[in-house]
């Protein structure tokens, strides 16, 4: 199958290790509020949004009892939690492509932040569709094979029996891609037999671009670990080959 995932390059602005899990899940709670009010209701079987987002969840490792409670607190009606998403575009050192999408409850904060990621790591806040026309939304499901136990093979075919698009190993992971509308089907049909290292809704590169000095490098890396650990962030994507 086509295409190569650069999982290993971009893993870190996805999913939750150890050291921030309570923060990537406070991140998740605020989508599953934000998807059960635009959505109406709190019935993932009535609410792709809302659906999407809980798989997500789990393939972070967040309890179901975390899960609950956010839809039940999104649902009361003493509930004031009241964000709108928001998504940066520019460019990093040396014109790398930046995408990063937000969710808050004030538009002049986080725009004054994301201003300033940029701005101090050697980048620039472009308008909006400056990069976004070199990226594809697509459903992304990463499956982990540390020990190399599963078959390939089966892997693509579930794969594309479930309705992915495409299918492609990197080193110890098998990466499924689907069109945004098939992903909450293809993860239904997956997540009995296989379990997911992340699995969400994502802008693809359409091609990656390299970092030459190593001035710029760290600047970069600071600028994506900045953005990261702002609580307003909830994606980072970006084209940066590392």
């Amino acid at each position: 199958m086509s295409g190569h995932s650069k999982w290993h390059n971009i893993q870190k602005t996805k999913g939750a290790a150890d050291a921030k899990r309570s923060a990537a899940f406070t991140k998740i709670a605020r989508e599953i509020i934000v998807a059960v009010k635009e959505g109406g209701n709190g019935d993932p079987a009535n609410n792709s949004r809302l659906a999407a987002v809980i798989v997500k969840a789990k393939a972070a490792n967040m309890p179901n009892d975390n899960i609950k409670r956010t839809i039940d607190k999104a649902l009361g009606s003493g509930n004031a939690d009241n964000y709108e998403s928001i998504t940066y575009e520019g460019y990093g050192p040396s014109g790398v492509a930046v995408i990063v999408e937000t969710m808050t409850d004030s538009r002049n904060r986080t725009a004054s932040n994301m201003r300033h990621y940029f701005d101090k790591f050697g980048g620039n806040l472009g308008a909006s569709g400056c990069v976004s026309w070199s990226f594809d939304k697509k459903g992304v499901i990463v499956i982990e094979d540390e020990d190399e136990e599963l078959d390939e093979d089966e892997v693509m075919m579930d794969a594309l029996d479930a309705g992915a698009s495409d299918y492609n190993k990197d080193d110890d992971v098998h990466v499924i891609y689907t069109d945004p509308d098939d992903f909450n089907a293809v993860t239904a049909a997956l997540e009995g037999k296989y379990s997911f290292a992340s699995a969400q809704i994502e802008m693809v590169p359409q091609n990656y671009q390299t970092l030459e000095k190593e001035e710029d490098i760290k600047n970069m890396q600071k600028m994506l670990d900045a953005m990261e650990d702002d609580d307003d962030v909830q994606n980072v994507y970006h084209n940066w080959e590392q």
